[in-house]
């Protein structure tokens, strides 16, 4: 009896194994940022255009995302820059493939009226509250870095979103460089000095957020990965060219709500902060050997080092970034 059972569950095992093998199916990673392609999602245009079974999985944060790809639950996922940048840097086997975005004006450092500063010089001796280890506090430091200004002479606080809230309108703090929901809050009775966009464009250190693979997984799947890359092109094409019809009511908006968790009432706004890339754009200037993602994965894994985030950099972020997928979707 105990032979017999064995050779029931060898054959079992075997269908099984057959079966998975002649699957087409992915775990996709994603998060809530407000991107055009939430409606190629509800759409199930990936389905449609790969034949692939896509089990998407919402995730609270980049973190979590590495965390389950390096499990082998998720293939591919959405992740900020500062998140790849130490995945990469720890030896993970990951590859940058997509930006989703550039943070762009999403981010801004807003001083206080009636605070005195009009620049990023004027901070010195000054109060700025943000997060600590992400990417406002990030590019606050580079911010100081071009100004000339020494990180010491200014009072560099770490604050959670809503503690930034808190401290401003009780006048603790002159300054914030800060995100959506707070960041609309204090422009209120403030003014923008900085945004990440202008900065990402002056000095090359940019912010995204980004789409990575498991190496190995999208080797073996390449004919995949150039269809997603085209999926979201399209997407991320009909929102640049259309954007006065994404309105709170459309089918559009309504799905990046759905997906993101946002109010519908709240996207048209918040995804009018952030810059899509095209794909053309993704090619020449972000995925290339020496474009944007390498440098900027390179000067945020350099930040993590002198914050003690990561213990040692790559010599060449390049190798992180995987533009072919790009190309072969642009030909």
């Amino acid at each position: 009896m105990k032979w017999h059972v064995r050779l029931s569950g060898l054959a079992l095992a075997l269908v099984a194994g057959l079966a998975l093998a002649q699957t087409k199916e992915v775990t996709i990673g994603y998060q809530d940022m407000l991107d055009p392609y939430r409606h190629a999602q509800e759409t199930k245009e990936l389905e449609k255009s790969t034949g692939y079974k896509i089990n998407w999985k919402q995730f609270g944060g980049g973190g979590e995302v590495i965390k389950a790809m390096a499990s082998g639950a998720v293939q591919l996922g959405e992740v900020g820059s500062a998140g790849i940048a130490a995945a990469v840097s720890r030896g993970e086997p990951y590859e940058l493939f997509w930006i989703l975005d550039d943070i762009g004006d999403a981010e801004a450092l807003v001083a206080k009226n009636g605070s005195g500063i009009n620049s990023v010089k004027d901070l010195k001796g000054k109060k700025i509250a943000m997060p600590f280890n992400s990417t406002t506090h990030f590019h606050t430091m580079v911010a100081l870095e071009q100004a000339g200004v020494n990180p010491a002479d200014v009072q560099i606080l770490n604050m959670r979103p809503p503690e930034v809230r808190a401290a401003w309108q009780r006048g603790d703090i002159q300054a914030t460089y800060i995100w959506d929901p707070v960041l609309s809050e204090v422009k209120k009775d403030g003014k923008v000095i900085m945004t990440s966009g202008k900065l990402s464009a002056d000095t090359g250190k940019a912010t995204f957020d980004g789409y990575i693979a498991n190496k190995d997984w999208a080797k073996a799947n390449r004919d995949f990965m150039v269809k997603f890359v085209k999926v979201l092109a399209a997407a991320d094409a009909k929102y640049r060219d259309n954007k006065a019809k994404w309105t709170a009511d459309s089918p559009e908006v309504k799905a990046v709500a759905k997906w993101s968790g946002a109010k519908a009432e709240d996207v048209p706004a918040g995804m009018a902060l952030y810059r899509f890339p095209a794909l053309r754009e993704q090619q020449a200037k972000w995925l290339a050997k020496d474009g944007l993602a390498a440098k900027a994965l390179a000067a945020t894994a350099q930040f993590q080092l002198s914050q003690k985030q990561v213990e040692k950099t790559l010599p060449d972020y390049s190798v992180a970034v995987n533009g072919s997928y790009v190309a072969d979707a642009a030909k």
